[in-house]
């Protein structure tokens, strides 16, 4: 049995990736344990867990318990299954606090989120960028999966200079999950069109400079260490359709990297397999 650490924000975490990591990981005899800004048990982002608020009618009180595009952009019923359990868990529901994170962890599951409002203090965080730092010079396993990569990304190793990702391969939210689902919600959450874009392109910026990929691949040794579905492999157009998920018995739909001891993924879809590798890795 090996112990994880999962850190997640205060707020506005996915439900799913979150969810899913643990009860996978507890399921198969690791023990999880949860770090939080200031050790108070924190609460995914309510969007992605009810769909309400993603429909074009979501922003009034009397309508927006009606939920019709949200049932599709919200977690899937595995994903909200698992987040009803884990605010269950006694775990989950005593975190230790981000400055006390010490080493005494066997893997490291960075985990990701898209809403500003939350993510953006667990992104930008020093005290978990030199948490995953220490992470990777002890060899740990290592696991991220959507914005928890550009966490991985924005975490400099003061004795080279460089992310630790640098000169490794790794996947991410890609730019075209992360567009497409921005120019749905410039429909359907008109009045929040950026919801979907936790970082957006200052003017002379092209456009997707500020994505997760983009991001993350700057931090690369080369540009071509950022890998995605390579179009006519088998289960391409399921890995990148953007609706197909995986289950914990159908890794077709999912696309997740390995290179040594850490471990990537893009978005929710590929978490029960990125949860099942990490296991193994353990």
């Amino acid at each position: 049995m090996a112990g994880v650490l999962i850190p997640i924000p205060e707020r506005d975490f996915d439900p799913t990736e979150v969810a899913v990591s643990w009860k996978v990981l507890s399921e198969l005899g690791h023990q999880v344990r949860f770090a939080t800004p200031a050790g108070t048990a924190a609460r995914a982002d309510d969007l992605m867990v009810t769909g309400r608020g993603l429909d074009p009618w979501g922003f009034m009180p009397g309508l927006s318990h009606l939920v019709g595009v949200g049932r599709i952009l919200r977690a899937d019923a595995r994903g909200r299954a698992a987040y009803a359990e884990l605010l269950r868990s006694p775990a989950f529901s005593s975190p230790i606090a981000w400055a006390d994170i010490d080493g005494d962890f066997d893997g490291l599951v960075l985990p990701g989120g898209h809403r500003a409002r939350g993510m953006r203090e667990y992104l930008e965080s020093p005290v978990l960028q030199a948490v995953v730092v220490r992470a990777f010079r002890a060899g740990k396993p290592i696991a991220a999966i959507c914005h928890g990569v550009l966490l991985a990304a924005r975490s400099v190793d003061p004795a080279t200079g460089h992310s630790v990702l640098y000169g490794r391969k790794t996947t991410a939210l890609t730019w075209t999950l992360e567009h497409r689902a921005a120019r749905v919600a410039r429909i359907s959450r008109f009045w929040d069109a950026g919801y979907y874009r936790t970082y957006l392109e200052e003017p002379g910026q092209p456009a997707g400079y500020m994505s997760v990929q983009h991001e993350v691949t700057r931090a690369l040794a080369v540009p071509e260490d950022f890998l995605d579905v390579v179009p006519g492999t088998a289960d391409a157009r399921l890995k990148s359709g953007g609706r197909a998920r995986d289950t914990i018995d159908d890794e077709r739909p999912a696309f997740v990297v390995d290179d040594g001891h850490y471990l990537s993924a893009r978005w929710p879809g590929d978490v029960h397999t990125f949860a099942k590798r990490f296991a193994s890795m353990l």
